[in-house]
């Protein structure tokens, strides 16, 4: 499972694995105070932005996507005033750890490493809500690579 994480994001769960539950709530609350770095920044051309409210969120989230010139992806996020300390944290981390991934990486990311970071406790809690970010940017990427065949079956015509 940790060989299909890129290697960002492996770093920040074997972070998270040696952590006990105490420590583990902590180093969540350092990364939902930290989101803001990934805010969408007026100077950046995204090539795709998904802001929205879903039912299995307290407030709107917005996905923004960058692709750089060898197809690599960076995300952005904004988050609503009301959406929760945890969604934050999870933001934080998979901006971070994502940053530089190609797209179909991004989607064949096996969502059970959500686990390592938030804990047993915490995941009962929220179970729901530890995969909705995760969920928001497998989608930005699926709909990023299936942009990027139609736009290239096109021009093969």
């Amino acid at each position: 499972m940790m060989d299909k994480l890129p290697k960002s994001l492996k770093d920040i769960v074997s972070t998270f694995e040696v952590l006990g539950e105490e420590e583990r709530r902590e180093m969540l609350i350092a990364y939902s105070e930290a989101y803001s770095q990934f805010a969408p920044r007026k100077d950046e051309q995204y090539v795709l932005i998904d802001v929205r409210r879903d039912e299995e969120c307290t407030d709107t989230v917005g996905v923004y996507l960058l692709c750089d010139d060898e197809g690599k992806v960076y995300f952005r996020m904004h988050l609503g005033p009301h959406v929760q300390t945890l969604t934050k944290a999870m933001s934080s981390i998979l901006c971070q750890g994502l940053s530089g991934a190609y797209p179909q990486q991004v989607v064949d990311i096996p969502s059970t490493f959500i686990k390592k970071i938030v804990g047993g406790e915490l995941f009962r809690i929220r179970s729901q809500t530890v995969y909705y970010v995760l969920g928001r940017m497998k989608s930005a990427c699926k709909q990023l690579l299936n942009k990027s065949l139609s736009e290239n079956s096109n021009a093969v015509l």
